[in-house]
């Protein structure tokens, strides 16, 4: 059993001994102990396997009572009251009545877990997802939207369990995991929401982990899915809208598959076509050899949609000196970047050229 449904053990026993005045432990398979509220001596271990082996669910001596938890046929759990009163049979039984019901939620919990990291990998036939959807009491018809969080440090927990926090009350939202590269929501819909909605949630995302979780976080989405059948596509899509989107739009932190623009198209050329569209406007050259001002300035100058007096004013840049860097960047590439058919030509090769290095240095 994982960290979590011990803590939660901990926590129920601990609240029994306060309302009760005993002293509770569960013993695991090996006679460990998994959950305690003292420090109590247990019995004896020929006690314990005479028990564990007996057709008894409990047994009871002077200082305690002894009882199987089980799951079907299964012994789970050897739970120990230390009391001798007459309600401490009574507390006891309660006590693995909901220790069972504990267990079975997260069971319950972990299949629906595992049922959606294999549909999102395309593991399941659609006959195959309908049918174990319907067994774990999950909509097959939903509208649903997946979100992919990555952050600075992989597999970081104070990330999970705050998105966990934040969608603790959408209890039909999915929150899981396929690798330690990112945390995937897959949030269910309702019929008002729209993609602004989408986008909204994914900036809420990034502000929240970076104001609570101190630190800086990508979140990408997908289009709408309509079903399950659906789901393992819409994974897809935010995996790749995230990895076009820190290649092509880096100032961004939120990516939508429907807005990747350019960037998509690109990505999705042979590389040698993208070598040979650089090879064609640098002549030989290449983007690094231009010097990280003037690039910054362009990026500014592209950002003004090309207005030179608004990126001079940003800039702190005298106009003059703007007209003389790209007059350098014309003689040298035969492009003005004050036209619209030249600016849209060197942009569409910044990409690209960010494009070439991530594929060299994935």
């Amino acid at each position: 059993m994982s960290i979590s449904i011990q803590r939660n053990l901990q926590k129920c026993m601990e609240d029994w001994k306060q309302i009760s005045g005993l002293d509770f432990c569960l013993l695991s398979e090996n006679n460990s102990v998994f959950v305690a509220t003292g420090e109590r001596r247990i019995p004896s271990a020929g006690k314990l396997e005479d028990f564990r082996n007996g057709d008894a669910l409990c047994t009871a001596n002077a200082s305690c009572c002894l009882y199987k938890v089980m799951d079907r046929d299964e012994l789970l759990y050897i739970l120990i009251v230390w009391g001798s009163g007459e309600s401490t049979s009574t507390i006891g039984e309660l006590a693995v009545c909901q220790i069972r019901s504990l267990i079975e939620a997260y069971s319950e919990k972990n299949d629906k877990n595992a049922f959606m990291q294999k549909l999102l990998l395309g593991s399941y036939s659609e006959v195959e997802a309908f049918n174990r959807a319907k067994k774990l009491h999950i909509s097959s018809s939903c509208q649903r939207a997946v979100f992919l969080v990555e952050t600075r440090q992989a597999g970081d927990e104070h990330a999970l369990t705050m998105i966990r926090n934040i969608f603790s009350a959408r209890t039909h939202d999915f929150i899981t995991s396929v690798d330690d590269k990112g945390i995937i929501i897959v949030r269910e819909l309702v019929s008002t929401e729209t993609y602004e909605n989408l986008e909204a949630t994914a900036h809420m995302l990034v502000d929240m982990l970076g104001a609570e979780a101190m630190t800086q976080a990508w979140v990408a989405y997908s289009n709408v899915a309509n079903g399950l059948r659906d789901l393992a596509n819409a994974y897809k899509e935010a995996r790749m809208a995230l990895e076009i989107g820190k290649i092509f739009y880096s100032e961004r932190n939120v990516f939508g598959y429907r807005k990747l623009g350019i960037g998509r198209l690109i990505y999705q050329l042979p590389e040698e076509v993208c070598e040979m569209f650089i090879e064609e406007i640098f002549d030989g050259e290449s983007l690094d050899a231009i010097d990280g001002e003037t690039l910054n300035i362009i990026r500014t100058f592209f950002e003004n949609n090309l207005n030179l007096s608004e990126t001079s004013r940003q800039l702190y840049v005298h106009r003059n000196t703007l007209v003389y860097r790209f007059e350098k960047i014309q003689k040298r590439f035969g492009l003005d970047l004050r036209s619209f058919e030249d600016a849209l030509t060197f942009k569409i090769a910044m990409l690209v050229s960010g494009y070439l290095r991530y594929r060299s240095n994935p």
